[in-house]
């Protein structure tokens, strides 16, 4: 019968304080990218500044999913009152 030593679970916590870390990574440069992409939208939505440009807005967001047109009026809602 082979019983596990000290050294097995040495490897063992390693390998899952490894896998932690980089589940951990992962995470953060997944955050980072999703931050990343949400300034960019939040930017080129910004740039929808004249009457027809917000009209032309409004016209492809009917078009669109609803839950996604209402994240995207969102957005648009809350630059116009900052």
């Amino acid at each position: 019968m082979n019983l596990p030593t000290q050294e097995d679970h040495k490897t063992e916590h390693g390998a899952s304080l490894s896998l932690r870390w980089a589940a951990t990574r992962d995470d953060l440069l997944a955050r980072r990218a999703a931050r990343a992409s949400d300034k960019t939208l939040v930017r080129e939505l910004a740039s929808y500044t004249t009457p027809a440009e917000q009209l032309e807005l409004d016209a492809i967001l009917e078009r669109a999913e609803p839950e996604a047109a209402a994240e995207i009026r969102a957005i648009v809602q809350r630059s116009r009152v900052a």
